[in-house]
């Protein structure tokens, strides 16, 4: 694969060559820089500085540059699991850092080298694809860690080395936001007290005695003092910033979440950053963001937000997967295909308490097989006690029309799970404040705007037939991912895991960190 082709995947603007004029002449020398590379061993480190004629990237003649400090911050905030070097090289780096304060040449060497190999770790490790559970059907769409020269090289390149660490490290807009969440999280509720709050009656304005003190404390307040406004205040700010009603009641909830180790609560924090991680880097090119978890869809174009709807999506015991794949057609007047577990916990039993009629009435029909040739079936001829039992695998269709299921149009990314998004007669239901109601597709609250974003123009089906599929000029990402945290507003907050899965994977990696 060409360099290029790695900047892209890495969100980098890559030159043939190096730049040479990114820094002036330089206090020390290349043999002081080649032993600093000896001692070091990476080949790709060496073609680097080697190619470049060993000027250096961190230094500026018998000092370093203020990035290699800004550096030295992004990896100690860098909020990434699996990136366990981070606060270790962060402390090398700090005390190469201080050596190097002095201006000896061999100090400034060894700290170049060091921040060079800091960076390369750090961006290798923020463009891995996470173990986050998301499936690549399209794997043009997973991450790529670009080589190491590819990274130096486009640090170099860069007219502003403190705008390309800042742009790098930002990845792409919605890692951008959580990351800033997550620092302001850090901020705020990270470092409070430890302190334990015994289990009573819920505290609000008037209570007192010694759970008053304790949860002043908590809230890093001082103990003395009644629970007057600036502790109610907190503690509103404290609930909101949990995902709970922010009301200035320390009651049953309140009082858990006060309780519970801040460590699991950043540890939640990060997941949602990687899975933040599995979108495209940069803020070039358009994709389809849907947030199984809030239950919405958002639509991005060059790094911002240019629409937004509400969706409904699978149930909890018929899960909504996370998938990155290429919408490549939108099929009008669709048919639905009836999955065959809803026929048989839902159709098979309503034909035997109502007959055959109630077919008719919902436009379904029988099928012989799933393949493009199938034929029609007469429902007369089907054993439908062994299709309600599970006995008997049955097709069954809905055809077009105001009722069926689909709507007027789906969005087709063909992968494995049989999961799109579409359409939906049901327009009642985006009122719900629970929308996990589906059996696994991602219905849309408004399919034709939808449309035409992705078209320019909404498309119009030509005549009445079913099943016409228009496909798009050039394919569309689509994102279905999970944020269990997230930016209302002005406001960050963690949300509902209406899956459970932010403890599944929590659970999984305590496991593995006791393993190792």
């Amino acid at each position: 694969m060409s360099l290029l082709r790695f900047s892209r995947a890495a969100g980098l603007m890559l030159a043939p060559l190096l730049v040479t004029a990114w820094t002036p002449a330089a206090a020390i020398s290349p043999g002081q820089i080649e032993t600093a590379l000896r001692a070091e061993s990476n080949s790709e480190l060496e073609a680097f500085y080697r190619i470049g004629q060993h000027r250096p990237l961190w230094t500026a003649g018998d000092a370093l540059r203020p990035e290699a400090l800004q550096l030295v911050d992004i990896l100690r905030k860098s909020g990434l699991d699996g990136f366990t070097e981070g606060a270790e090289r962060a402390e090398r780096l700090q005390r190469g850092i201080e050596r190097a304060q002095a201006g000896r040449p061999h100090d400034l060497a060894q700290a170049e080298v060091l921040l060079s190999l800091a960076w390369i770790d750090y961006v290798q490790a923020l463009r891995r694809p996470a173990d986050v559970g998301i499936t690549y059907i399209d794997p043009s769409l997973s991450p790529i860690a670009p080589t190491g020269r590819a990274i130096l090289n486009a640090a170099a390149a860069a007219p502003s080395l403190s705008r390309h660490l800042d742009e790098v490290s930002a990845l792409n807009p919605v890692y951008a936001r959580l990351r800033q969440g997550y620092d302001e999280w850090k901020a705020r509720w990270g470092d409070l007290p430890r302190v334990h709050i015994p289990e009573g009656p819920a505290l609000a304005s008037g209570s007192a005695g010694e759970r008053v003190q304790l949860l002043r404390e908590r809230l890093g307040l001082s103990s003395e003092g009644s629970f007057d406004a600036e502790l109610a205040s907190k503690l509103k700010a404290f609930k909101a910033a949990h995902g709970l009603e922010a009301t200035p009641v320390a009651d049953e909830a309140a009082i858990e979440a006060l309780n519970q180790d801040m460590a699991v609560v950043e540890r939640r924090l990060r997941l949602n950053l990687d899975r933040a991680r599995a979108l495209p880097a940069g803020d070039r090119g358009r994709f389809v963001l849907v947030d199984a978890a809030s239950a919405r869809l958002y639509l991005y174009e060059n790094g911002e937000v240019r629409d937004s709807m509400k969706v409904i999506v699978g149930k909890p015991g018929e899960q909504t997967p996370m998938i990155a794949g290429l919408i490549r057609t939108t099929v009008l007047n669709p048919y639905w295909n009836v999955p065959p577990d809803l026929v048989q916990r839902r159709i098979a039993p309503s034909v035997l308490k109502e007959g055959a009629g109630y077919l008719k009435a919902k436009r379904y029909e029988i099928l012989s097989d799933w393949s493009e040739e199938a034929k029609p079936v007469d429902p007369a001829t089907v054993d439908w006690a062994a299709v309600a039992a599970g006995e008997t695998e049955l097709r069954v269709r809905q055809l077009p029309g105001a009722e069926n299921s689909m709507g007027a149009m789906k969005f087709m990314f063909p992968n494995q799970f049989g999961v799109y998004l579409h359409d939906t007669p049901e327009k009642a239901l985006f009122a719900d404040a629970n929308r996990t109601l589906s059996s696994g597709c991602v219905r849309v609250e408004n399919a034709a705007r939808l449309a035409t974003w992705l078209f320019g123009k909404a498309p119009r089906p030509s005549t009445t037939a079913p099943e016409q599929a228009v496909a798009l000029p050039e394919p569309v990402p689509v994102f279905i991912n999970y944020f269990t945290a997230g930016w209302s507003g002005d406001r960050f907050a963690l949300r509902q895991d209406p899956y459970g899965r932010d403890n599944r994977i929590q659970t999984a990696s305590s496991a593995q960190l006791a393993a190792r």
